[in-house]
């Protein structure tokens, strides 16, 4: 006679709807585990699209459309390649974000690793391509330099970037649980250019800051001036009567990498002495 199946290997009910709530404390536990045996406790987060690429990809990709171009033969193939130069074009003009977000990412991981050891910020990204790969590959640049990797099951996403070293590499199911783990952990935020992703996770982390829900200081960076003033007329939220002036202190533009670090860096430096004469035995925790 064997023995039934034990309920913790039945993968049939882990999958199913009832069980849908042990999956979800997984992705709150299991993480959790994970950054304490890590030591991680502190994060500066990258958010931005997926679909940037290294400036040189980009431009490769574009000189082999405009061959494409030249050597179209029917009417159709020149309206698709046509597009496909557009699409490339716009790939160009992101391009130059990726190469940004690296260096950023790169001098912060740097200027972690020559400070104190009692306090280490990492920075954590959805761990996926563009934007993303672009800041752990930044940290990676570093030698000993580790990151995060909050990724996430999608079907036009793969696995979590190389950049990421597989102990602080994730992938999550449910987006709220990932969110969760970017915004207890994070001490700072950069914004490149992004899609529909990057607004969600700047919309909620701004309004969860504004209402009281995150009391803790997240200097938070828009960088890229063309891109924000183009479609975050904040000032005219302010105007209608929809957010206070005093919400414009939520973030700080940017265009520059350099300008970016130095609030960065200056913001935490600032937080970190209040919190010492505040409480100098105080130390992070993991909840």
């Amino acid at each position: 006679m064997t023995h039934p199946e034990k309920a913790y290997k039945n993968l049939d009910f882990l999958n199913s709807p009832a069980a849908r709530h042990i999956r979800i404390m997984c992705e709150y536990e299991e993480p959790r585990q994970r950054f304490l045996n890590q030591k991680v406790k502190d994060t500066i987060v990258f958010f931005g699209s997926a679909r940037a690429r290294p400036p040189e990809v980009a431009a490769e990709r574009l000189s082999h459309a405009h061959r494409e171009l030249a050597g179209a033969k029917t009417d159709e193939e020149v309206r698709r390649l046509g597009h496909l130069v557009k699409q490339c074009e716009r790939m160009v003009k992101l391009s130059r974000y990726y190469d940004e977000t690296r260096e950023l990412a790169r001098r912060l991981t740097e200027w972690d690793m020559q400070r104190n050891p009692k306090r280490s910020y990492l920075v954590c990204t959805g761990g996926g391509p563009g934007i993303m790969e672009a800041a752990n590959r930044g940290a990676a640049d570093v030698p000993g330099g580790r990151s995060v990797g909050l990724g996430i099951s999608l079907p036009f996403e793969g696995k979590v970037n190389p950049f990421v070293p597989p102990e602080l590499a994730f992938e999550f199911h449910y987006f709220f649980t990932r969110k969760y783990w970017f915004l207890y952990l994070v001490k700072a935020m950069v914004l490149m250019p992004g899609g529909f992703g990057t607004m969600d996770e700047l919309f909620e982390t701004l309004t969860l800051r504004q209402t009281g829900k995150i009391k803790k200081p997240v200097p938070t960076v828009l960088f890229g001036a063309d891109f924000w003033d183009s479609i975050f007329d904040v000032q005219s939220m302010v105007d209608w009567g929809v957010i206070a002036e005093s919400d414009l202190l939520l973030f700080h533009r940017t265009d520059s990498v350099g300008d970016a670090f130095d609030y960065l860096v200056e913001s935490i430096e600032a937080v970190e002495r209040e919190d010492d004469l505040a409480s100098p035995m105080k130390s992070p925790t993991i909840p």
